[in-house]
């Protein structure tokens, strides 16, 4: 090659983006018999994710491969019912105890511990390779079939051919930007500010839930020894709420949930509280010769039920169970990667309309009332009368629309 820097490699699957998508594929690839690299652009997943929930669809992933009981070893919560404060009555709005799963419970558990664990489990194989601190720059081309990745590491830059190419780099995708994929934004009206909050563990609620009000909806994770907050707000409206003191938001966030009054003085600057800009969209088609999109990158998802993570790795076990067999023998077609789209996109889009349907019948309303109502919501009190209503719920957060399981055998 000309530039002296470029490093010559080849592969059968090359996977830009080491999160959950990425890892869990490359994992059960890898075990499937596939030789596949992995490109993370960080040094190591010790950072602020947005997502901490696995739920019970992952958690039957896990148990068809055998890494269940080792996966709930790690330090994590189990909650088994989502409870809220709607309007000053507390309710559950979904009981997870009746999924039919192997654990019928939603576990929060740090992202970075999940992803330390996959990718510890995924290096025993052979087959798998993890390059951390390797940014993928874009997809290299030949008369339209997309062969590799161009990709970086320090000062190096790195040529890898591929049989298939896989976008798992999230919603600010560069594989697909480069592949010139395009994607449809569907629109979201909220954001959320994400920040953290001490737990007093003796006096503090055992609960993880919501807290709604007139104007403002606060969620609270339970992560033990402290909060994991998601302040929703009106789309594009920080700013404005900036322009008041942190000392005012606190109080904003101790007037919703009381029992966070001790905790909020945490927040000591703007600087504590980081904005996740709410997104929904879907590509057209997720896929190129050459070239496949999954997670967020083909299908962005809003933070309503926490699903994005689970929904990616659902994405992951089918895009294994459909590609796995033509990669190792070396005869991956365009129909195969089309397959998958098929097979994926109809309830990705089912649940993108029902997070767009809670945001604009359910959020956006809410922020927008200046009064208490009179009365609690009827699909919530229906809730509180009929307990069985609160399984659908459940099901569809837990373990969604077309769940997923692991067809593959390891790989002698």
């Amino acid at each position: 090659m000309a530039n002296e820097n470029f490093l010559d490699a080849r592969t059968q699957c090359c996977i830009a983006g080491g999160g959950p998508a990425g890892l869990m594929l490359g994992y059960l690839l890898a075990r499937a018999g596939v030789d596949v690299v992995v490109l993370e652009k960080h040094a190591d997943f010790l950072r602020d994710f947005r997502g901490d929930t696995i739920h019970p669809s992952t958690l039957t992933v896990l148990d068809d491969l055998g890494l269940l009981e080792a996966f709930l070893e790690l330090p994590h919560q189990e909650v088994r019912e989502l409870t809220g404060d709607v309007f000053g009555e507390r309710v559950t709005l979904a009981d997870f105890r009746h999924l039919p799963a192997p654990r019928p419970f939603l576990v929060l558990v740090p992202q970075w511990d999940f992803l330390d664990f996959i990718a510890n489990e995924a290096k025993r194989l052979p087959r798998f390779s993890l390059r951390m601190s390797t940014r993928a720059i874009g997809v290299i081309e030949d008369d339209g079939v997309v062969t590799g990745i161009e990709a970086q590491s320090g000062d190096h830059r790195y040529r890898i051919a591929a049989d298939l190419v896989v976008g798992a780099d999230g919603r600010h995708t560069t594989i697909r930007e480069s592949a010139g994929l395009a994607s449809d934004d569907l629109g979201a009206p909220i954001d959320v500010l994400w920040f953290s909050l001490p737990r007093d563990v003796k006096n503090d609620p055992d609960i993880t839930g919501g807290t709604i009000r007139a104007g403002a909806m606060l969620v609270t994770l339970n992560r033990g020894t402290y909060w994991q907050c998601a302040f929703v707000i009106p789309k594009g409206s920080l700013e404005t709420l900036k322009q008041d003191s942190i000392e005012s938001f606190r109080k904003k966030v101790a007037d919703i949930a009381p029992f966070l009054d001790d905790s909020v003085p945490a927040l000591a600057s703007w600087d504590d509280v980081k904005l996740l800009s709410v997104q929904i969209a879907m590509m057209p088609r997720w896929w190129r010769d050459g070239l496949l999109c999954i997670g967020d990158a083909a299908h962005a998802m809003s933070p309503v039920g926490g699903v994005g993570i689970n929904l990616a790795i659902q994405d992951a076990v089918a895009a294994s169970n459909l590609l796995a067999q033509p990669l190792r023998e070396g005869r991956l077609a365009a129909s195969d990667l089309e397959a998958v789209q098929r097979r994926r996109q109809w309830p990705a889009r089912v649940t993108q309309r029902a997070q767009v349907a809670v945001q604009n019948v359910v959020l956006s309303p809410v922020l927008a009332r200046t009064a208490q109502p009179d009365r609690v919501p009827l699909p919530v009190t229906l809730l509180q009368r009929l307990p069985l209503l609160r399984r659908l719920p459940a099901r569809m957060v837990g373990i969604g629309v077309r769940p997923e399981r692991v067809r593959t055998k390891p790989f002698a």
